[in-house]
């Protein structure tokens, strides 16, 4: 079935009767899965347009801000074992005091971080820090704070610099580059060959990467045709691409913790699974039924006045997660459009949309993606764009048949 049709025939089947003009991705994937395991999985279109590659449910993609959700598993095995915990100064862990200049006087600790209530703000893309350059110095700018909300005071702005924070908190205490200790204690554990960046993934996973691509085709990232990236990590010209420079917990942004992560629908499964299952994947339990809740339970919650919800869509945020669809004024979060509570994260980036969102009640879940987008493309009926809740109703649909 090719895409369009397809996804008319599932938005009939999600209940939909409007269908209105989308943009056509390059590639789309999705999968349906339960606690068992896969119920479905659909691919079309391009993974890689210059070769013709169609993409399947296998191939690894730069799953953008679902990339948090990993690194808040990461984080919660680290507490877990003692090594950190979520409501202490993170300066402790750094190993230099970590402040909102406006408020010099308020900790700051990884559950504001991860539930995006430090204070900490995005400012020109500074969380972005190029190899050679620390964390430390990026967040040294007045920019990069709120002035006028206290870390902790209840307040949310989405921030993707907060993770590279976190990503350096995770490389002091470990004293392992973040991308292989997340390899080897997160991604192994659950049985998933995917990587922050490309170092730590296989041939085999590097062979099918999804590039991620202008509407026409124009490559934007991963243009790869099988071969790894001579550096994977953001280096300012004329500087070498220099891995012997990295000192354990300086730059924790370099394999790119708010979005980096290349993972297939697949492995993004897994991830839903082991959330449903309360921390086990397959048997093997990764993560205690405490700690999954606390990933999952709502940190912060919109009252119409106590964070910035981009248009209504942050609503209701856990750590590292999202909860849809919240039932306040100014929310405008489901992309599915049945009022079913599920909790997970969007993705956005390069012309990418992603969603991975389970359903605790029912015990089922969904993953996909899309490329080829553009910056802005066409809204939906919800906060979210037109080709997500496509994608969305398709994955759902898998699981309906």
């Amino acid at each position: 079935m090719k895409l369009a049709s397809a996804a008319v025939a599932a938005l009939a089947l999600a209940g939909c009767t409007t269908v209105r003009p989308a943009p056509q991705p390059l590639a789309q994937a999705g999968i349906a899965f339960d606690r068992g395991g896969e119920i479905g999985a659909f691919a079309d279109g391009l993974a890689d347009p210059q070769a013709r590659r169609p993409v399947t449910p296998d191939d690894p993609v730069r799953i953008a801000s679902i990339s948090k959700i990993g690194v808040a598993i990461g984080v919660m095995k680290l507490v877990e074992s003692g090594r950190l915990d979520l409501d202490a100064d993170v300066s402790t862990y750094l190993g230099w005091t970590l402040r909102n200049p406006a408020f010099p006087s308020r900790p700051i600790t990884l559950r504001q971080l991860l539930s995006h209530t430090s204070s900490i703000r995005d400012s020109d893309d500074q969380y972005a820090i190029p190899l050679g350059r620390t964390v430390r110095s990026a967040v040294a700018s007045p920019a990069s704070w709120d002035p006028l909300h206290a870390p902790g005071a209840g307040y949310f702005t989405y921030s993707n610099m907060n993770f590279p924070v976190v990503g350096s908190i995770v490389e002091r205490v470990t004293g392992e580059r973040f991308d292989r200790w997340m390899r080897a204690n997160v991604l192994d554990p659950m049985g998933i060959d995917a990587c922050y960046n490309w170092p730590t993934c296989s041939d085999a996973a590097v062979a099918r990467a999804v590039q991620l691509s202008e509407p026409d085709g124009t490559p934007i990232r991963d243009d790869l045709h099988g071969r790894r990236p001579a550096c994977p990590v953001y280096v300012e010209d004329p500087a070498p691409c220099d891995l012997t420079l990295w000192k354990a917990g300086d730059n924790g942004a370099l394999f790119a913790p708010q979005g980096g992560l290349r993972i297939s629908v697949r492995g993004l499964a897994r991830i839903g699974r082991l959330l449903l299952g309360g921390g086990t994947l397959d048997g093997v339990r990764i993560l205690s039924p405490r700690s999954v809740d606390a990933l999952l339970a709502p940190a912060w919650r919109f009252d119409g006045t106590n964070g910035q919800t981009d248009g209504g869509f942050y609503c209701t945020y856990g750590l590292a997660t999202q909860t849809i669809p919240t039932r306040a004024a100014g929310c405008d979060d489901d992309p599915a459009g049945d009022g079913v509570v599920r909790v997970g994260h969007a993705g956005e980036a390069y012309g990418l949309r992603s969603g991975l969102w389970i359903d605790r009640a029912r015990g089922t879940g969904v993953a996909y993606f899309s490329t080829g987008l553009g910056d802005d493309p066409p809204r939906g009926d919800s906060a979210y764009r037109i080709s997500e809740e496509i994608a969305f109703a398709r994955a759902l649909a898998l699981g309906r048949r």
